[in-house]
């Protein structure tokens, strides 16, 4: 038998970096550990409870976040809202958690090596909120692709689209991030070969970033104990040049 016949195929894993960088084709992310510092986490956390009032609730309770998230929207049928309020809502995360979507373009910027901007008139960088005790705490997330927000050129070409997740405050347990060596086929959701695929999980730490192509399949994990699980969110797709970024 030929030894390279007898090779086995390397199994796609999750790459750990002391800096940010773009996921290779035998990646099924890259994590950053430590990208923002536990005091300035701490420090962003303190301003995502005290903008509680301004939180926008999704799925009945489910979920919440900071800024206005598009996928929730989208399929909650609220895209007139998300439009209509994404102006207000930059404002309320720049209040709340100064610095933050700023920092999440420069994170971009670093992996892709090109310019970063916010796309017109869409929401930036947000964070999302998973209340201890919930439904997606029991049950984890759904199992997904984050492809709502790439125009139909965009997802037709496969133009290259990223997101990233920084970790904020992570639950005492559980509430990973699992991925599998799939990526979206043009069917929304996914199938039994799909999900037969490998996959691993990363465990989050407070303030590790995690970067990973937005047509991967992944599933955030169920979590137990008292403590909400926030993490801040960015997602961009190549546009020439520069890659545009929304939340």
């Amino acid at each position: 038998m030929n030894l390279l016949e007898s090779t086995p195929a390397a199994v796609p894993a999750i790459r750990e970096c002391a800096e940010p960088a773009l996921p290779l084709p035998s990646d099924l992310a890259v994590c950053v550990r430590g990208w923002l510092g536990v005091a300035e986490c701490a420090r962003l956390v303190e301003g995502v409870y005290a903008a509680r009032d301004h939180w926008v609730e999704a799925f009945g309770g489910l979920q919440f976040s900071l800024g206005r998230a598009w996928y929730t929207d989208l399929e909650m049928e609220r895209e007139a809202d998300y439009f209509a309020e994404a102006a207000e809502r930059n404002a309320l995360v720049e209040r709340y958690a100064p610095g933050l979507q700023r920092r999440m373009r420069r994170l971009l910027r670093a992996a892709v090596g090109q310019p970063v901007i916010q796309r017109e008139g869409w929401c930036g960088a947000g964070v999302h909120i998973f209340p201890a005790g919930g439904w997606v705490a029991h049950q984890g997330g759904e199992i997904h692709f984050d492809i709502e927000g790439l125009r139909p050129e965009q997802l037709a070409a496969r133009a290259p689209a990223l997101t990233v997740v920084v970790m904020l405050q992570p639950p005492q347990s559980g509430g990973g991030l699992r991925l599998w060596d799939a990526r979206f086929d043009g069917d929304e959701i996914p199938s039994p070969a799909q999900l037969e695929q490998p996959s691993a999980s990363v465990t989050y730490g407070v303030g590790d970033a995690l970067i990973f192509d937005s047509y991967r399949l992944h599933w955030i994990e169920p979590f137990d104990g008292d403590r909400d699980r926030i993490s801040a969110t960015v997602h961009a797709v190549r546009v020439g040049a520069v890659w545009e970024s929304w939340f």
